[in-house]
């Protein structure tokens, strides 16, 4: 850490401060969006997901039912707005499904 603390800090805020000094933040939204995905869709879509990868604001999710993926993909802003509701921030813009 670059600058020392002699005073007592809010655990949080520590823990803010070394994801940012260290860069992590990326590696945390990735893993924080699959988690999402996991948390909102449930065990009925989660056991045809078999990938779910966050790159530059869109969440590539691939599913191995043709049939689901064409019913999920009439709802992709609604998804969308529920997995950044969930996520506390606009972390998604798009969302591809394979």
């Amino acid at each position: 850490m670059a600058k020392r603390h002699n005073s007592y800090i809010p655990l949080n805020e520590a823990m803010k401060e070394f994801i940012d000094e260290n860069k992590l933040r990326k590696g945390l939204d990735k893993v924080d969006a699959r988690k999402a995905w996991e948390d909102i869709m449930g065990a009925g879509v989660n056991s045809y997901t078999s990938r779910v990868e966050l790159k530059n604001e869109v969440l590539f999710v691939s599913l191995t039912s043709s049939v689901l993926r064409e019913e999920l993909s009439l709802g992709k802003s609604k998804i969308i707005a529920m997995l950044n509701e969930a996520l506390g921030q606009k972390l998604i813009k798009r969302l591809v499904l394979r």
